[in-house]
């Protein structure tokens, strides 16, 4: 059995949580219209929906945002975000805004137009949905090992660089507006990228001219990995990892509500291009607010400053990762498949093996996702077709390379116990598995639909 790591922090506060019987939980997902982003917050037990600002922050987080300062231009609470993220990542730019999907809102059109093209990794839902409202269309590249949910390979969530090739000779290097690595590939299952592989990726961009970008949601958490298990590295510091890799990229995102700790906020990083940086400035005055506050309140900045530094923690780090680990190893235990080996801020079920007998345009990530919370008050979410979409020119639903149910755990929040829980619910569903049903959509809008569609169960 997987041993548990224990908390590097002690508790301080503590909100009361309730479960709901299963009866009560059967009527309020059919009141959800079987969304489980309709539900109401206090109808859930267990929170797994994302990872995405919805972490415990420290002491000292808190006692920053007392001193938060709320100023409209040049609050020193910006000063403190700019200095901790020049130092964290070593570029000259920086520009905070309020999330990652603004980061994306902010900088993609000034990298794409319509009849150009994004490759990644994998784009998640909100990076390919900015891709796609600028007129380019996303293309994923990921290696062949991360499609073989149970089969061992330590960096699943890495570029494949022979068909990245390929991709910008048949599609032209001026038609490739920007190259995408997201750290660490969440579609793919909270997958690790290694140094090696991002080095190829930087020269192939470099080779070509085009735009070398990372996905930052998730860095800290990649280094952690890299220091693990590629051999160069062992002996390396987690900032000296993060130096290493962002020296090879032009830009980076950042949602900074995943691996800086905090309920609010995000970064655009610009290495050294001045004229970039002015259009970035620009926009954000216009989307997000003055340069100096880029959407946030001061009291934001002074938590994402100190969070910046705490999520770059190594004892914090194992714990975190360790947290994984150990759900992971129940499902072993149970027999259950999952994106192995498992990654840094999830466990990703794999549904399709869970659920065989629904096929993916009936949803069976959905599905496990709605028995979760039925069976358990666990709420989660697809990572699979039903997240994916529609395709955006012919409308025709789109088949997901993976149907996984996304267990999510946010930072400092949760404990053994709960996974326990987490890991009993899908031992009780799986011994009921061959009942359990698919899903069709009733109503949805025409992109990111799985925020709002509803749906109903298919008899």
């Amino acid at each position: 059995m997987v041993k548990y790591i224990a908390e590097p922090f002690r508790i301080k506060s503590v909100e009361p949580l309730k479960m709901l019987t299963v009866e009560e939980r059967k009527e309020k997902i059919k009141e959800a219209k079987y969304n489980l982003f309709g539900l109401k917050s206090e109808d859930v037990y267990i929170d797994l929906l994302t990872d995405s600002g919805t972490n415990a922050m420290s002491s000292q987080q808190w006692a920053g945002v007392m001193v938060g300062d709320e100023s409209y231009a040049g609050a020193s609470s910006y000063r403190h975000v700019i200095e901790n993220a020049q130092e964290i990542f070593g570029y000259k730019y920086i520009q905070p805004v309020h999330q990652g999907r603004a980061a994306e809102k902010v900088l993609l059109p000034l990298l794409l137009h319509e009849g150009m093209f994004a490759i990644s990794n994998m784009h998640f839902d909100t990076t390919r949905a900015h891709v796609e409202q600028t007129g380019a269309r996303a293309i994923d590249c990921v290696v062949k090992e991360a499609l073989d949910t149970t089969g061992y390979f330590d960096f699943k969530g890495n570029m494949d660089n022979v068909r990245l090739v390929k991709l910008i000779e048949e599609h032209g290097a001026k038609n490739i507006g920007v190259i995408i690595m997201t750290i660490t590939n969440n579609s793919a299952g909270g997958q690790p990228v290694s140094v090696a592989n991002i080095r190829e990726t930087a020269a192939i961009a470099k080779k070509y001219g085009i735009t070398f970008m990372i996905d930052a949601a998730r860095y800290a958490e990649n280094a952690f990995f890299v220091k693990q298990r590629e051999p160069e590295f062992k002996n390396a510091s987690i900032q000296d990892i993060i130096h290493e890799v962002f020296a090879l990229a032009d830009v980076f995102t950042m949602s900074s509500k995943k691996d800086a700790i905090v309920n609010m906020g995000g970064l655009i990083g610009v290495k050294e291009n001045c004229e970039l940086f002015e259009k970035v400035n620009g926009r954000c005055i216009t989307l997000e607010g003055f340069v100096t506050y880029g959407g946030m309140s001061g009291r934001d900045l002074e938590a994402l400053a100190i969070g910046l530094k705490e999520g770059i923690n190594e004892d914090f780090l194992r714990y975190r990762i360790g947290q994984m680990q150990y759900l992971a190893g129940r499902l072993d235990e149970a027999g259950i498949a999952y994106q192995s080996p498992v990654g840094g801020h999830a466990v990703f079920v794999d549904a399709a093996k869970f659920l065989p007998h629904i096929p993916y345009y009936e949803f069976p990530a959905q599905a496990l996702a709605v028995e979760l919370y039925i069976e358990a008050g666990i709420r989660c979410c697809d990572i699979g077709s039903y997240m994916l979409g529609n395709d955006p020119d012919t409308k025709e639903q789109l088949k997901a390379d993976f149907e996984f149910t996304r267990l999510a755990v946010p930072r400092r929040v949760y404990t053994q116990a709960h996974l326990d829980v987490i890991a009993d619910a899908l031992c009780a569903i799986k011994d009921r598995a061959p009942t359990i049903k698919g899903y069709k959509i009733v109503k949805e809008p025409p992109v990111l639909r799985h925020f709002t569609a509803e749906l109903a169960p298919l008899e």
